[in-house]
């Protein structure tokens, strides 16, 4: 047996020493008998990394190539790199190595094959300071943490279930809305009874009632109102905040060292920002908690937060207390459902009329099939 452990030892691997060193194998009086010279060696990796692109500086990396100095758009001039080194290969943001796709089938390949290697998110300031130390489950780093709430929102959140209950409140705000509207042309005094409207308010109105109600069962605008508008007001402005830090890009997340510089004051504006926002949430939390505890949440409609009340009572996931999680899943809803309603321009083949009439199915199927142009809001530059 002795004679096979050792030609499998001695076969299966290519050994070397650090700079070619002598080997010592004087042994020592241990229960392991351990060498009296620690013997160390180096294996050959046959993982090579993809290449790096040229023209990188020291610290800031290949930041003046991707800079908005150049009239060059990033996109392009990564895809100029793409076509010199191949369609994997990196750069680095600053002190920061990133890894650049830019073939389908190694992009496919990154999620299907080697999904668990990309699963996870960097890191970064904003994420940090407005997502309660990445509690947001959309920039938290993959974990058990991140797999728990994934599996709370899919099956208690954004279900088909949970959306067919909430399905009135779409219905009802969007009708409420074009009463008001007929409502302002009716009692307009000019002879040709129109009135002037400024519908982007009108829009962003409308898709934060929808929003706000479907989270924490308010309503901000409007005539049926149970909410300020003053508070509507702050908490709209906190949200389009959010959307720009968490768009911004900081020179802290590429080069770590300078944060204490704050360049910009976009560190301490962020920091203000989460106190307004986490203030609203809380309130609406202890709201929430207030008409649970009175049983007053039983008689009506139960709206995001309530299903998180409910379904993280006594929680402790990963460090991140019930009322940590339930603020920063809320506030992430608010994100993605304000990003579905503003994303895109929809229309329909023929400006047909939409039946929204649903069929009961797993994936929440319409009734009749319908068909959506749908057209992304980009500047035709950055198409």
């Amino acid at each position: 047996m002795l004679h096979f452990v050792l030609a499998r030892l001695l076969q299966g691997f290519e050994l070397s020493t650090p700079n070619d060193a002598l080997v010592n194998m004087a042994g020592s009086a241990e229960l392991t008998n351990a060498k009296a010279t620690p013997l160390e060696r180096s294996k050959t990796s046959k993982h090579i990394p993809p290449p790096e692109a040229g023209g990188a500086w020291p610290v800031i990396g290949h930041l003046h190539l991707l800079g908005t100095t150049s009239d060059r758009l990033p996109h392009v001039t990564l895809g100029d790199m793409a076509d010199e080194y191949g369609p994997i290969f990196t750069i680095r943001v600053g002190l920061k190595r990133a890894v650049v796709v830019s073939d389908w089938e190694v992009a496919k390949e990154c999620f299907t094959t080697h999904d668990l290697v990309v699963l996870s998110r960097p890191k970064f300031l904003a994420a940090h300071l407005l997502g309660y130390n990445y509690a947001m489950f959309g920039f938290s780093p993959y974990g058990a943490y991140w797999r728990d709430i994934r599996k709370i929102s899919s099956l208690e959140l954004l279900g088909s279930r949970r959306l067919e209950l909430l399905k009135h409140v779409r219905v009802s705000e969007t009708e409420a809305s074009i009463k008001e509207l007929h409502k302002l042309c009716t009692e307009a005094k000019t002879n040709s009874g129109c009135v002037m409207v400024e519908m982007k308010r009108w829009f962003s109105d409308l898709a934060m009632n929808v929003v706000v109600r479907m989270v924490a069962g308010k309503r901000y605008f409007g005539v049926a109102t149970d909410g300020d508008e003053k508070e509507g007001r702050r908490c709209q402005k906190a949200l389009r905040d959010i959307f720009y830090f968490l768009g911004l890009f900081l020179v802290a997340d590429a080069i770590p060292f300078l944060r204490w510089l704050d360049l910009g004051g976009h560190e301490k504006a962020m920091k203000e920002t989460f106190k307004e926002a986490d203030n609203l949430l809380s309130r609406w939390l202890d709201e929430h908690r207030r008409r649970k505890e009175s049983a007053e949440s039983c008689k009506g409609d139960q709206d995001f937060m309530d299903v998180m009340l409910s379904t993280l009572e006594g929680a402790d996931l990963a460090g991140y207390d019930a009322d940590t999680i339930n603020k920063a899943t809320c506030l992430m809803l608010h994100l993605v459902l304000a990003r579905l309603l503003h994303e895109f321009e929809l229309s329909t083949p023929d400006d047909a009329l939409v039946d929204m009439t649903e069929s009961a199915g797993l994936t929440n199927a319409k009734a009749t099939p319908l068909q959506v142009l749908i057209t992304p809001r980009l500047a035709p530059t950055l198409q």
